[in-house]
């Protein structure tokens, strides 16, 4: 049987999707963290031709879960929050032409004015790091940037593993 994100998703009328959220209501905390899990996950995969759809879909969710804070109070902006990772994410895959995709992507994040380390997610395909920037672009602080870089040259090399074949 499909998941419920799954039976949501798929739910061609009002009332089909009704008889979905009715069941996710009723399952609670557990059913409700599941159906955002697979949400997200659905943002972290989609792709240029699905823009449309997924506004669509988050907008649906919105609609028929207006106050998801009310199951936990870590949900309370989490439709907004869903809709930052989906505006930024749609910039970059605007941005950035499919046939200027291939090849690996990083995500850079850092504050010139204080002392910390950057922040780097390398080794990522275009879509993963496209969604790392929605993710992590609505959080920016003051003079902190966010950079979506494709790798052009690498040169990759790790340390040695310690021979402990001869070890007392």
């Amino acid at each position: 049987m499909p998941s419920y994100f799954d039976q949501f998703r798929r739910a061609e009328s009002s009332e089909q999707c009704e008889a979905v959220c009715a069941h996710i209501r009723q399952g609670g905390f557990s059913v409700f963290r599941e159906f955002l899990e697979e949400f997200q996950e659905m943002l972290k995969r989609y792709e240029d031709a699905d823009k449309q759809s997924v506004g669509e879909l988050l907008s649906r969710a919105r609609r028929r879960f207006p106050d998801p804070g009310r199951i936990s109070p870590a949900w309370q902006t989490v439709w907004d929050d869903f809709e930052e990772i989906v505006k930024y994410k749609n910039i970059a895959l605007e941005t950035v032409p499919p046939a200027e995709r291939a090849g690996e992507w990083q995500i850079v994040l850092d504050n010139p004015y204080v002392h910390q380390q950057v922040v780097c997610y390398p080794g990522l395909s275009f879509i993963e790091a496209a969604y790392l920037y929605g993710y992590f672009h609505p959080g920016l602080q003051k003079n902190e940037y966010i950079r979506l870089q494709k790798i052009q040259t690498l040169l990759y090399d790790h340390g040695r593993a310690a021979d402990l074949s001869d070890a007392p």
